[in-house]
């Protein structure tokens, strides 16, 4: 699979099968379903981990999505979901996924988010607090 995630970086990933409700009228999955995995695998990864300190100090919110569709899913297919950051510098940060079914990428990701302070409510630099959790320095 192209060597994803790069060896540097921490990675989350989980399978499922793909249900009735994910699929469309072209008996496949939905463009949308995709990007609701996209952004459950960021939010399970970034609840794997981050704690309660950090949940209270910073969140964050999504900037852009890019998805690139290379493959289809079908209803009972076993979807397995890989996620890992990128580059993270000033107040953004890029997540990829990668969306796998018969150890093929079926989608990939590139997503867009940037930290926010929960007080102020405003964009915050990616400190070497998070870095530290992203395995970057």
């Amino acid at each position: 699979m192209n060597n994803i995630p790069p060896k540097n970086s921490v990675s989350y990933h989980y399978s499922f099968k793909v249900q009735k409700k994910d699929i469309d009228i072209l008996n496949h999955v939905n463009n949308l379903v995709y990007l609701k995995w996209v952004n459950d695998v960021s939010e399970k990864h970034w609840e794997a981990l981050s704690n309660d300190k950090i949940n209270a100090t910073y969140y964050w919110v999504c900037l852009r999505h890019e998805i690139d569709y290379l493959g289809e899913a079908f209803l009972d297919d076993e979807i397995t979901i890989l996620t890992w950051v990128g580059e993270s510098k000033g107040v953004k940060s890029k997540r990829h996924v990668a969306i796998i079914k018969n150890k093929k990428v079926i989608a990939k990701a590139e997503t867009t988010w940037c930290l926010i302070d929960v007080k102020s409510k405003k964009p915050t630099r990616v400190n070497s607090e998070i870095l530290d959790l992203l395995s970057f320095k």
